[in-house]
């Protein structure tokens, strides 16, 4: 079945989908995103990612290309003819096409608007969560607004690049002060020995992950204390347990960093139940 992809009004086959070359995007990854899960059929915790994009949108003083409903309606939409059922759904909005020029254009172009959804393998990705991930660290060299979901991720690139080049899953980026920030798709959480859960603040520094964001309530509800604080190499890998959260994976037990292990070198429990539990607290909308 050929994909479909809706680019500014359209809904085309993913072949002919395409925009113009002076697209700023394109020039200056003058962009932002989203990516939503699709867990049976359903978009999970739209409403949040929307809210994002929306706040993004504003920090680069950039048109939206729509209300958000008839966004929202267009997500489900592209959903629906690609007919995903487990998956994602991505949605990128950039200032527009506009004569390459390095300050805002006057006035301000139409917005173009991509969205895409494609399936994932749910079986695949609950082997690797029983399995666990390893992930490596590297230096943090990104710009200090990665709070802003920008398509500038050149940077997360080469960083996960190096990880598959070791042998890893995912890298962890370290700021300059040796402390995690987070993973190059991904937030970073640890475990520490007396059942604290810690990740970095959701300052400037990293994104607020939406996945981050249900997951307090997940953690709230499991009893468990949570810190929001900087932690370091040393700290994760002395850790009871680490792991991972984004769209994708969901909560991804992490048991190897820099190749040695986290804890006993398996998924731990705790890191386990959060995953299990975490769809109880996430928007499920299908209509």
């Amino acid at each position: 079945m050929s994909r479909i992809a809706y680019v500014n009004g359209r809904y085309v086959p993913r072949r002919d989908a395409m925009v113009h070359i002076e697209d700023r995007g394109f020039q200056f990854a003058d962009g932002v995103y989203e990516v939503c899960e699709v867990r049976a059929g359903a978009l999970v915790d739209s409403r949040r990612h929307l809210a994002r994009l929306e706040r993004s949108l504003s920090e680069l003083r950039m048109t939206p290309p729509m209300g958000l409903p008839a966004l929202l309606m267009v997500l489900r939409e592209t959903v629906r003819r690609n007919r995903v059922r487990d998956g994602i759904v991505y949605f990128q909005v950039t200032r527009g096409v506009a004569r390459r020029d390095f300050s805002f254009p006057t006035p301000a172009p139409e917005p173009t608007l991509v969205v895409t959804a494609r399936s994932l393998d749910f079986t695949r990705n609950e082997r690797t969560a029983a399995a666990g991930i390893s992930v490596i660290t590297v230096p943090d060299i990104r710009w200090q607004r990665v709070d802003i979901k920008s398509v500038s991720l050149l940077p997360n690139v080469l960083a996960k690049q190096e990880a598959r080049d070791r042998g890893a899953y995912e890298a962890w980026m370290v700021d300059a002060q040796g402390f995690v920030t987070e993973g190059s798709s991904s937030n970073a959480w640890i475990i520490t020995a007396d059942d604290k859960v810690v990740t970095r603040p959701a300052d400037q520094g990293i994104l607020r992950g939406i996945t981050r964001t249900v997951l307090m309530e997940v953690i709230a509800a499991h009893g468990l204390t949570l810190e929001e604080r900087p932690f370091s190499t040393a700290e994760a890998t002395a850790a009871r347990e680490a792991f991972v959260t984004s769209a994708s994976q969901i909560v991804m037990p992490v048991v190897r960093i820099d190749d040695k292990p986290v804890g006993t070198g398996k998924p731990g429990a705790l890191t386990l139940a959060l995953r299990r539990d975490f769809h109880r607290h996430a928007e499920s909308w299908t209509k």
